[in-house]
């Protein structure tokens, strides 16, 4: 359980390490901004259509096996970026450090078949909270070691760490005897990731583009009809990629559309919290830190999810799963709520994202507890997968929302437009209006819940009464 949690906090170090770099890179490789937001887009994009083909190939010839390999291929992306000598082999680079991104549900599918029953939801919610320690710690622990040394040494040291986390896999994590077995569905794979990277582009990319542009309309409308036609794929053939059949049951269905809601909702905190640290006091919002010291303001959201999980765990096996999405989501509208009213100083506003990091401790320790409950065995890698696909895409629209947002509201400080306290304002009631939307998804997932727990304990009641008149 230590490994595979050190494994998940290793990925999204990888996701969010470069961002304090992308000023740095610009200038060395004389890119534009928007060239070099690539680095960002690429990795989201890789590791969106590698979650769930890695979390298939894990159901298929073992879970153990597929981490390794991410990890594998995460190491030589690592080196990559170390070595790099072109903005070209750059992006390279983090192409394949996002395609990792299947580490986390195949960790959480692992423990599922290896713990003892009582302790499957408290290994679930602690790696399931690794992904927030290592969002909120990458990003001040990257812009140390860039300050100190240069942007190749960040890279260095993620190869480091890549590496190692590869030998603690192979050494101590046992194979998921677990196997579905099967054919790979290769149409299937390349179909969705067609699809994806189409929707994800015009996601990612609208704002830059303009969400009316030919280029934005042409992804929408392209991701529409492949991913129509993979549905269809998907129904059709033996062996599918996703089992839509099953990611159609009412829970998975509903747990997996409260996902893409729960993404929404605590991303604003991770996106917009750093910039309002860094904004200007002259913006009447801003509290004109450094780059440093806003990352290190992120840093107890991260560990407060890490603390918190154990209250999730616990949660959800007195009331169940259901029960702590629910209360998951009503503390992030709280949470986005006292964000949006503007906290007046650093360690209010900490107190605000502490809260925040509770909301989502409990959402992410629930959901995959839900997932895995209602999908067969041989399927949880995949289901995982699917879920925190879904979870990208959900914070993929809350960049693209919330970066409209501050585009639309500006005002002027030394002749320069800069994000106005509105456009902050409204990204953060946006979050919570999506975080309300969970909760009310999380309500229709207890209801379904008890409604299947009073039919079976109807059906269980008819046959033991069949099983009495029998013995008579």
């Amino acid at each position: 359980m230590i490994v595979l949690c050190g494994c998940g906090i290793t990925v999204s170090l990888m996701h969010t390490l470069v961002a304090p770099l992308l000023p740095e890179i610009s200038h060395t490789m004389h890119l534009s901004q928007d060239a070099v937001s690539w680095l960002l887009t690429v990795t989201m994009l890789a590791g969106a259509v590698c979650a769930p083909v890695c979390g298939r190939l894990g159901d298929m010839f073992g879970k153990r096996r597929m981490l390794a390999v991410a990890l594998a291929i995460m190491s030589a992306g690592s080196l990559l970026g170390a070595v790099s000598w072109s903005f070209e082999s750059l992006l390279g680079a983090r192409m394949l450090q996002g395609a990792a991104f299947g580490v986390l549900p195949l960790g959480i599918s692992i423990l599922k078949d290896e713990l003892p029953a009582d302790r499957v939801m408290a290994g679930t919610a602690t790696m399931s909270s690794t992904l927030g320690v290592g969002g909120a710690i990458g990003m001040p622990l990257a812009g140390v070691i860039a300050q100190l040394l240069n942007w190749h040494a960040v890279f260095w040291a993620a190869t480091a760490v890549s590496l190692l986390a590869f030998a603690l896999v192979v050494l101590f994590v046992p194979e998921s005897p677990v196997r579905s077995g099967g054919r790979f569905d290769v149409v299937g794979s390349l179909g969705l990731a067609a699809g994806l990277v189409s929707l994800l582009m015009a996601v990612s990319r609208g704002g830059t583009w303009g969400w009316g542009s030919p280029a934005t309309i042409g992804l929408f409308a392209g991701a529409a009809v492949v991913l129509v036609l993979w549905a269809v794929h998907q129904l059709w053939v033996r062996q599918p990629l996703v089992d839509l059949r099953t990611s159609a049951r009412p829970v998975v269905l509903l747990t997996n559309t409260a996902t893409t809601l729960v993404g929404v909702g605590m991303f604003a905190s991770f996106m917009m919290t750093p910039l309002l640290l860094q904004a200007s006091t002259a913006t009447g919002h801003g509290f004109g830190a450094s780059v440093m010291v806003a990352g290190l303001c992120m840093v107890p959201m991260g560990l407060g999810m890490l603390f918190f999980s154990p209250l999730s765990a616990k949660l959800s096996a007195r009331r169940g799963a259901h029960v702590t999405l629910l209360v998951g989501t009503l503390v992030l509208v709280v949470g986005n709520v006292a964000q949006a009213l503007m906290p007046g100083n650093i360690p209010l506003l900490m107190v605000v994202l502490m809260v925040v990091s509770i909301g989502t401790a409990l959402c992410f320790s629930a959901m995959p507890t839900l997932i895995m409950a209602w999908v067969p065995a041989t399927e949880t890698a995949s289901a995982n997968s699917v879920n925190s696909l879904l979870r990208t895409i959900g914070t993929s629209t809350c960049a693209a929302i919330g970066g409209t947002f501050l585009a639309a509201y500006t005002i002027r400080v030394d002749g320069t437009a800069v994000p106005s306290t509105t456009g902050f304002a409204v990204t953060f009631w946006m979050a919570a209006g999506a975080c309300a939307g969970a909760a009310g998804l999380a309500l229709a997932v207890a209801t379904v819940i008890r409604r299947s727990a009073r039919r079976a304990a109807e059906e269980t009641g008819t046959v033991t009464a069949h099983a009495d008149l029998v013995a008579q």
